[in-house]
């Protein structure tokens, strides 16, 4: 006897099953490795695009501690009197942190989407070939960037590690925290890290999208070289610096 697909009520009659409810669009998108991979590339595009700017202001540092502090207050006077003080740049944090969660999200559950085809007789490489984002070199050098990031806002943003921590006074607090070689050192460690995974990262981004061609396989090396050394070269310089004693208090 063929199973019946439908259920019957209370009063005896029968009833169809329920559809189960899908979630909305964009979660549906998210769920799919298609979904992961593009928010992958587009948050990796948010926080390439804050790593280069945020090194472009600190390079104030060598005009000088008015100039630097000068800079540090206008951001935390950003869009004032329209949102109150430090509105602004708490929203900008808030967003980065944000972007930074899913793409370590994305970046995970593509590697496990990756791990599982591996097993798979019949598999996709379209499917999880944006999960080499964040494995092999990117993933440690991801987790380095990661406990930085965590470091580095506690030593200049939050309350300061170990040293005479003024709040309000960027240039002031720079030059005492890179001040201890041990500090500097790990900065210059960091910073190469993120060389490593910013050059694999811009580099897989084209590919993530979709834009892949061997005809700009050499332009996609190129911009992700360059990119690359500007932005370390830069973050680099600010350690050396003050251990050279070009920046002091």
């Amino acid at each position: 006897m063929a199973a019946t697909t439908a259920t019957r009520g209370s009063s005896g009659s029968a009833t169809a099953p329920r559809a189960k409810r899908k979630a909305p669009f964009p979660v549906e998108l998210y769920r799919s490795a298609v979904g992961k991979k593009y928010v992958m590339a587009l948050t990796g595009i948010v926080i390439i695009g804050f790593v280069f700017f945020h090194m472009i202001g600190n390079l104030k540092m060598f005009l000088g501690a008015e100039d630097f502090n000068h800079y540090g207050e206008f951001l935390r006077e950003l869009l004032v009197p329209i949102l109150p003080r430090t509105v602004a740049l708490w929203l900008m944090r808030i967003g980065l942190i944000a972007a930074f969660a899913l793409h370590i999200h994305s970046a995970y559950a593509l590697t496990r989407i990756n791990q599982a085809a591996r097993h798979t007789k019949y598999q996709s490489k379209r499917d999880y070939v944006a999960a080499n984002y964040a494995s092999r070199t990117m993933r440690w050098s991801g987790v380095i960037v990661g406990l930085f990031l965590v470091w580095h806002l506690f030593d200049l943003t939050f309350t300061g590690t170990g040293y005479d921590y003024v709040r309000g006074l960027p240039y002031e607090n720079v030059a005492l925290s890179l001040g201890r070689i041990w500090n500097a050192a790990f900065y210059l460690v960091a910073n190469i890290a993120l060389g490593f995974h910013l050059f694999h990262g811009t580099w897989s981004l084209f590919q993530s999208m979709g834009w892949n061609n061997p005809r700009f396989n050499a332009w996609r090396r190129g911009f992700a070289a360059g990119l690359t050394a500007i932005i370390v070269l830069g973050n680099v310089s600010f350690p050396i610096a003050v251990t050279a004693g070009i920046v002091s208090t």
